[in-house]
């Protein structure tokens, strides 16, 4: 919570410690003073309170009431001093005094306000800032925040659009507005609200971007277009108006405009990288089922290419694999692949893909290669050999394969695929003894695997 208590040493009023008397009994011109000590015992607090001998300082302090019980400066420094020792309870006691004696000052109800902070009684300060709101507006933004803290979201909300009707957003405030509108129950107030907005403030994008989102997260779709289509209209260079409107042209299967509102938004640098992800997301669905925009898709993709916390196009790639299109998965990893060959994972997938889809010349040369780059990988010598056998060089993949059995380790389902593909490849070359070896040894750890 930020605290406004910026306050210095103020007096109360005029302290006028001489009493001045005529003396009656006989005519003369002579002035008599009196000095009761008030002044000295005061100036002696203050001196004391400023090398923190917070004890002698209210010793005189209390010397000083003594004297003058009325004068509401000696409670506000006592109020002060025992707040610098922690002592809540006087120093609350004395700040009070000080306030009911002179209510126009604002300096005894900050104090009574710094103690309320400091021990946490949002609920006892509340009253207090709203009496230092009448002296001061900027004390609105400590209610908000203690309206906040004893949970009176209602009162905070109203506060909040206030403020930023008169001032302007302001990050903290936005939070509260954001935690606050989490709740349902109040959505449609804000609603409203941003409503309002938008009839005078016309040209503030910030209202309808919070409209359109509240729309949408109730499912209100048709509501969150229309504020779209006003935003366009308002502010036609807006690139937010075309986040909505291109959910609403893919519902209405409108390609050409969708890709139109996809072109603005993606190289926006006001658009957060999540929206232009899950936007990303609803065009490869929809182009699955409208191939022609495949091109537009690559576009797309284009934007991403810097993007190091999502891999694009190897997403992509792995969508197409997991729907079964095993050729637009081949060209999306492709290409994933040839700013990243050590991506394992997707080399992989890859062989599969051109497995799958009965590519045998690609998977024999591409898992070739990676034998090559990896040594040591023992499933590009299983994709290698499995790709010669299917093109009837059975001589290589024999050889292919024993190479590459050396490196498995623990991987029992690998291992079996091993054996199968060499006796295989033994079949071919009419080796019956190796063939029914290489069976036998898989059919063995086939049923390991079963116990």
């Amino acid at each position: 919570m930020k605290k406004i208590a910026m306050y210095c040493l103020l007096l109360f009023g005029m302290i006028c410690v001489p009493n001045i008397t005529l003396a009656q009994n006989e005519p003369t011109n002579d002035v008599v003073t009196i000095d009761d000590g008030f002044e000295d015992l005061f100036y002696e607090a203050i001196q004391q309170k400023s090398i923190e001998n917070y004890d002698k300082a209210i010793e005189a302090l209390e010397k000083s009431k003594a004297i003058e019980p009325e004068n509401p400066v000696v409670y506000f420094e006592l109020g002060k001093n025992y707040l610098a020792q922690k002592k809540y309870n006087e120093a609350y006691e004395n700040f009070e005094k000080a306030a009911k004696m002179d209510p126009k000052n604002r300096w005894a109800w900050v104090g009574m306000y710094d103690v309320c902070y400091a021990v946490r009684d949002y609920n006892k300060a509340i009253p207090i800032v709203e009496k230092l709101v009448t002296f001061k507006e900027d004390y609105k933004e400590d209610l908000t925040s203690l309206y906040m803290n004893t949970q009176q979201f209602d009162k905070a909300l109203d506060l909040i659009n206030e403020l930023n009707a008169k001032f302007g957003k302001s990050d903290k405030r936005e939070l509260y507005k954001a935690d606050i509108l989490k709740d349902a129950k109040y959505q449609s107030a804000e609603k409203f609200n941003l409503l309002d907005q938008i009839k005078k403030f016309p040209k503030e994008e910030s209202n309808y971007i919070a409209l359109i989102y509240m729309y949408s997260q109730s499912n209100q779709e048709e509501k969150a277009l229309e504020i779209a289509q006003k935003l366009e209209k308002e502010i036609p260079t807006s690139d937010w108006a075309q986040v909505s409107l291109f959910k609403f042209h893919l519902n209405n299967n409108d390609g050409d405009n969708a890709v139109k509102a996809m072109n603005i938004v993606f190289p926006s640098k006001k658009i957060d990288s999540k929206i232009k992800h899950r936007m990303l997301n609803e065009f490869l669905i929809f182009t699955k089922n409208n191939p022609k925009y495949e091109t537009d898709l690559d576009k797309a993709i284009s934007y991403f290419d810097n993007d190091k916390e999502v891999r694009v196009v190897k997403e992509i790639g792995k969508f197409y694999y997991s729907k079964a299109n095993f050729g637009k998965a081949i060209k999306y990893l492709n290409m994933h692949l040839m700013s990243a060959q050590d991506d394992v994972e997707t080399q992989l997938i890859l062989l599969q893909a051109y497995t799958e889809n009965q590519q045998f010349n690609d998977l024999a040369k591409k898992a070739d290669d990676l034998t090559q780059l990896f040594p040591t990988q023992p499933q590009f010598y299983y994709y290698a050999g499995l790709a010669n056998n299917q093109l009837k060089n059975f001589k290589k993949a024999a050889t292919i394969l024993d190479s590459g059995l050396d490196f498995v380790v623990d991987d029992a389902p690998l291992e079996i695929n091993f054996n199968i593909q060499l006796g295989e490849a033994y079949s071919g070359l009419g080796d019956a003894n190796k063939k029914e070896k290489y069976f036998a040894k898989a059919e063995e750890l086939i049923k390991k695997q079963k116990k």
